[in-house]
């Protein structure tokens, strides 16, 4: 006994010494009230020093693993013994064991099919991926961040440390309703809640609106953001899609849906501005249309800021909340996830005051609040002025990683057309010969790897032959040797 242990990583030795001997007791290698060896022979034979071996032993009393005698040593404590036994342990006593596949709900098991990440692509490691719209980790700005830590920390680290509010950081609610009034937001008779990312907020607003008596039935563009129809479906939403014309879904189709409808619509989801996958800014012509249609029909609007920030071209669009003025219509959804920093999983709701009432209420019942300490970084961050300085760094270098990628995919890819105006990505559409399904299996084999795009679409079979790429973090040698690749597979697609 004691000649497997071994030091490993950086991680203080008196706590590795501590669960090495736990998981011992843990595992009925040593028994209840079993002398342990004294802290001299524990040293020599774990070849650590004496003064680690009383701490690790000091240790395993505080966890209650041991108990001391005083002149005579430590012994194991009984009651883990009896654990481990319980537990089929030393006594052999039959193990508990539970089918939990077969105790799965329908909406479990609904999670598990629409989750792309359990099923996404797989590659090597040194393939060219375009599979991710994730920031670049090398543009980020450590030594600011760092400083709206400590800076924070210092005002009031130790209520940091505590429980927060459901509804959110005070300070960094007040900053983004400001935010949002410099984006010609009419505030008044709003609030906002804030949540763990654009997701979280998502869903707490359909739990919210989900009718009780029936299915859902949601509008929304067609393609969109995969995620979306993900939990639109696990909320129990019929979607209608409807098609995307050069700027922006189409009006027409939209509006005879909406004329010939039996049930009426509970929610459209839109994502007005770099239009995830598609990339495309709807217009100011179709924006207004859109709202007029969606205030004649009385149908709530969720609007997805999705990578508002990142215009590399043209004026400001102001989002579709602008658009309502002072009506309550539309609930807007935002984040700094793609533009800052995805691991500060925080995003906010804003909306009529009396629905954030509500939706803190679910979010309290939930999570009971977002993390505090993400949310004063970000707040502090974003006070110490260092937001317009980063974006104006991040979209520069993303303009011309996105004119780098759009004129490789003009010179290897002209058979695609092209989608995407800003953002971390463009959309492909290929002649229907091409499946890009397929597509991806043979660039797979070549090194490269992107998202086919069918998975962005509402019904199966539809967008076969498209696909996005994330240009984002793939360098520029990368970029440009990933398109060629993709545009001598296509080619021999397009041949056939």
């Amino acid at each position: 006994m004691f000649q497997d242990f071994k030091l490993v990583g950086d991680r203080p030795v008196a706590i590795q010494v501590k669960e090495y001997v736990k998981r011992l007791i843990i595992k009925g290698a040593l028994q209840a009230d079993q002398k342990l060896p004294s802290t001299r022979e524990m040293s020599g034979l774990l070849q650590v020093s004496r003064n680690t071996v009383i701490a690790a032993y000091e240790g395993l009393e505080d966890d209650g693993f041991t108990y001391a005698i005083p002149g005579k040593g430590s012994y194991v404590a009984a009651m883990v013994g009896h654990l481990a036994a319980d537990h089929g342990g030393a006594d052999g006593s039959a193990a508990w064991q539970i089918d939990w596949k077969a105790r799965m709900n329908e909406y479990a098991v609904s999670a598990v099919e629409l989750d792309m990440m359990k099923q996404g692509i797989r590659a090597k490691k040194e393939a060219i991926s375009f599979t991710s719209i994730a920031p670049d980790e090398q543009l980020f700005d450590l030594g600011d961040v760092r400083r709206a830590f400590m800076d924070r920390m210092a005002i009031e680290g130790q209520v940091l440390l505590n429980y927060g509010y459901a509804k959110g950081y005070k300070p960094l609610i007040d900053y983004l309703m400001r935010y949002m009034e410099n984006k010609g937001v009419d505030i008044s008779g709003k609030d906002m809640l804030i949540t763990g990312g654009f997701t979280e907020g998502f869903d707490i607003v359909l739990s919210a609106l989900r009718p009780s008596a029936r299915r859902g039935a949601a509008i929304c563009e067609n393609p969109t953001h995969h995620t979306a129809i993900k939990n639109l479906k696990l909320q129990g939403f019929e979607i209608t899609g409807i098609p995307m014309e050069r700027d922006g879904m189409d009006v027409e189709r939209l509006e005879a849906v909406l004329q010939k409808q039996t049930n009426r619509f509970d929610l459209a989801y839109l994502t007005p501005s770099y239009h995830n996958p598609t990339g495309i800014v709807m217009s100011p012509a179709k924006r207004s249309a859109v709202m007029k249609l969606m205030m004649r029909y009385q149908i709530p609007v969720i609007e997805d800021g999705f990578n508002e920030e990142l215009r590399y071209s043209g004026a400001h669009v102001a989002p579709l909340i602008a658009a309502a003025g002072q009506g309550n219509g539309v609930i807007y959804i935002g984040s700094f996830s793609k533009v800052l920093f995805p691991g500060l999983r925080v995003g906010w709701v804003l909306g009529d005051r009396a629905l954030i009432d509500t939706l803190e209420s679910i979010k309290r019942a939930r999570t009971i609040h977002t993390s505090t300490i993400d949310q004063s970084i970000l707040y502090q961050y974003l006070l110490n002025g260092n937001f317009d300085k980063y974006v104006k760094k991040a979209r520069t270098e993303y303009k011309r990683k996105y004119e780098l990628t759009k004129a490789c995919c003009e010179a290897h890819l002209p058979e695609a057309q092209l989608s995407g105006d800003g953002g971390l990505h463009l959309f492909l559409t290929f002649p229907t010969g091409v499946n890009t399904r397929q597509l991806l299996e043979a660039c797979t084999e070549q090194g490269v790897i992107f998202t086919p795009g069918d998975k962005f679409f509402i019904q199966e079979g539809e967008g076969t032959n498209t696909l996005r790429l994330g240009f984002s973090r793939v360098t520029d040698e990368n970029i440009e040797r990933g398109i060629q690749i993709i545009g001598k597979q296509a080619r021999s697609f397009l041949k056939a």
